[in-house]
């Protein structure tokens, strides 16, 4: 009975690592950023975090809704139907590239409520050079968001890897330049990591799409486009899918960007604390993505293929690979709590020493509850994938929103600022939010599939 799931773990891994290389790259590159930033205070660690709170909610958009790319180009594999597949690609990118242009202005628009939002002013002066060249990187971002997801559709997973992987040295590179001043360079502090990170993205953009032109299968897809020949019904098929898919990553995103504002009301300590818990779960949540891409494709593929009963088997075999994994990250978060947050600071800074140690000892109670959010994050985001292959994006929205917002944020807020656990109190709501989730998701799934079975056999 259990060698039908785990039989599919080889193709799953092999579908998924790429894509989990790519990201857990892109997240080892922002784990660079920290400790190189960390090695100039708790302020500056606190300010970067404050500026990617802004940040993450305009890529939860953007990343969002151009998961709305990857279903249909499944879809349109499965049936080998190329003018669909190319339709899907033209009008994802475009609508991408115009959401980014969008996503920068309104985060633009928006800098001034970090003056409302009660964050310590050292912080927030910090955070606001920082965040303009930040913002401008989200246009190359989603336009390479919409090349990723068009890329993972076609079973092409790894090119956005070497992209992305490429561009993370040069962000490396820049960052420890520009931040330092080393090699004759200017030093900028944290403002130098946003021009590494402006120039890395831009760099991966453009090597992915190279990629593309150069590959048989890809080629004939992204050359001779007429960008600007639009057609309402694409767009009016990606929108449907592309906006509650964005609202379902929003919320997400946005209950986490959350609990960083709140950590900033505790303190910049706190905040500094939660930005490195935060960083840390990031990583291992970049696995359990790389396999939500993998459900999504793979779902994808067989709803091509009508093949209802196969689809369901594909899938549950991914949802137990990403529970079995998390399960590993959670037992390394538990044994290594004190030590995983000593990688970010400067434990012989006898200046800043008292600091630094309460940022570690919060930082390692966070890690405990990430440990045990480990397993509910990583099959909320596989059964998330799956249901996002099937193109069910309305319920699964309302679902997320129910979990994290009428659930999860409500606990977060209580315990975070009205008792003694402060920071874990925060971090407690987010572990309810993510675990109502996962169920709620599952739920939905199980559901779907056996009716679209039910379905096929009164058919046959």
């Amino acid at each position: 009975m259990l060698q039908q799931y785990t039989k599919e773990f080889n193709y799953n891994l092999q579908l998924a690592a790429p894509v989990m290389m790519g990201m857990i790259g892109h997240t080892l590159v922002a784990l660079v950023d920290n400790i190189m930033v960390g090695q100039l205070g708790t302020a500056e660690l606190a300010a970067v975090s404050l500026g990617n709170s802004f940040m993450f909610i305009a890529m939860s958009l953007g990343i969002g809704f151009s998961t709305a790319i990857t279903p249909l180009v499944a879809e349109a594999d499965g049936e080998n139907n190329f003018a669909n597949g190319k339709s899907a690609y033209k009008h994802g990118l475009f609508l991408c590239t115009s959401l980014g242009v969008v996503l920068f202005l309104l985060i633009l628009l928006a800098k001034p409520l970090m003056y409302l939002m009660k964050q310590p002013d050292e912080v927030v002066e910090l955070a606001l050079p920082y965040l303009d060249l930040v913002a401008f990187s989200l246009i190359p971002l989603i336009s390479f968001q919409a090349l990723k997801q068009f890329s993972d559709g076609l079973s092409m997973t790894r090119y956005p890897m070497y992209a992305t992987l490429v561009a993370n040295v040069v962000n490396v590179i820049l960052n420890y330049l520009l931040i330092f001043g080393k090699f004759g360079f200017p030093q900028m502090g944290i403002v130098g990591a946003a021009v590494g990170t402006l120039a890395s993205r831009f760099i991966m953009t453009i090597l992915l799409w190279g990629f593309l032109k150069r590959k048989e299968k890809s080629t004939a897809y992204v050359t001779k486009i007429e960008f600007f020949v639009l057609e309402n019904k694409m767009i009016k098929k990606i929108l449907a899918l592309g906006f509650p898919s964005a609202l379902q990553m929003f919320f997400e995103v946005a209950i986490f960007t959350a609990a960083i504002w709140l950590s900033g009301i505790l303190g910049k300590n706190p905040q500094a604390a939660n930005q490195i818990a935060l960083n840390l779960s990031s990583m291992t949540f970049m696995v359990a993505m790389g396999l939500s891409v993998a459900a999504m494709v793979r779902v994808g593929n067989q709803k091509g293929l009508q093949q209802f009963s196969e689809l369901r088997r594909i899938a549950i075999s991914i949802f137990l690979l990403a529970f079995l994994i998390a399960t590993v990250f959670a037992l390394i978060f538990i044994v290594c709590n004190t030590l995983l947050p000593k990688i970010y600071l400067d434990v012989d800074d006898v200046q800043n020493l008292v600091d630094n140690n309460e940022v570690i000892a919060i930082a390692a109670k966070l890690l405990i509850i990430a440990a045990l959010f480990q397993i509910s994050d990583a099959i909320q985001v596989t059964v998330l994938g799956a249901l996002r292959g099937l193109q069910d994006v309305k319920i699964p929205t309302f679902i997320t929103f129910v979990a994290y917002w009428v659930v999860g944020f409500p606990i977060s807020y209580y315990l975070g600022l009205y008792t003694e656990y402060k920071s874990s109190g925060i971090w407690i709501g987010l572990l309810a939010g993510l675990t109502t989730s996962a169920l709620l998701l599952y739920f939905r799934f199980n559901k779907l599939t056996k009716n679209l079975i039910q379905n096929e056999s009164s058919f046959v």
